[in-house]
């Protein structure tokens, strides 16, 4: 497999804060990665720093074989990283269709793409077409977190980073979210993932690193990490071995 993305020992911080050090991770082309953790592990910190919100400290970051370590966030969004935030983070006070319009904005001069992506967005969330002209607030947290996801997909992204997309939400919901998400992969759009629901993550990714306290405790194929004793203690519950009947 082709790498995608990597960071090389990179340090963040918040101010003069410590948030995570020596971090070093890697997503080919095509694949799900995903980062498990407990709340305050760093794991939103690492999506920050790879969208460009978050300025390292030190270390690298290369996508594609480009170093974007000190590139601002909308080059990166052209180069093809795409962010859902945790809790969604739609325009309540814009239109389904508004929003997913904004998801386009670096198509904004091809008007024909915008149309074209958003229909095929419409394809693969039906509930969105039907809502198309209401207020993006006024969708429930699943209909909000479809729009959220294909706002994203609407930049055509390589990357897809995903920042806790089964928050909040009922279980058949997430079972759907999964998904979706997998169908996007297969589409060939590699992922991203940061999910503190640590049994789905590590049945629909490849690969995975567990993060403690704001470095990497642990990584490698996400089949050994399920059976690594430490993980099924710290995130998967007592009889995880045998928990696959559970998985999306």
């Amino acid at each position: 497999m082709t790498s995608l993305l990597q960071t090389q020992a990179l340090e963040l911080a918040y101010g003069q804060v410590p948030a995570c050090r020596d971090i070093s991770i890697n997503v080919n082309d095509g694949e799900i990665v995903t980062l498990i953790g407990a709340n305050g592990a760093g794991k939103t910190t690492i999506l920050r720093a790879i969208a460009g919100a978050l300025p390292p400290r030190s270390g690298t970051i290369r996508f594609a074989g480009k170093d974007i370590t000190a590139l601002p966030s909308h080059e990166r969004t052209n180069l093809g990283i795409a962010l859902v935030p945790e809790g969604r983070r739609v325009f309540p006070f814009l239109t389904v269709r508004e929003n997913l319009e904004l998801g386009g904005f670096k198509f904004r001069k091809e008007h024909a793409r915008v149309r074209d992506r958003m229909q095929a967005m419409f394809g693969m969330f039906p509930r969105l077409r039907d809502r198309a002209a209401q207020n993006a607030g006024t969708l429930s947290g699943g209909e909000q977190q479809m729009l959220a996801l294909a706002r994203a997909m609407m930049s055509e992204p390589r990357l897809l980073c995903l920042d806790e997309p089964s928050l909040g939400l009922a279980p058949l919901v997430v079972r759907d979210i999964f998904q979706t998400i997998t169908a996007i992969n297969a589409r060939g759009t590699a992922v991203l993932l940061v999910e503190q629901n640590a049994r789905y993550a590590l049945q629909v990714a490849r690969r995975g690193y567990v993060l403690q306290t704001g470095s990497i405790a642990t990584s490698g194929p996400c089949s050994e990490l399920r059976s690594d004793l430490r993980v099924q203690e710290a995130y998967l519950g007592r009889g995880a071995a045998s928990a696959g009947a559970a998985a999306p």
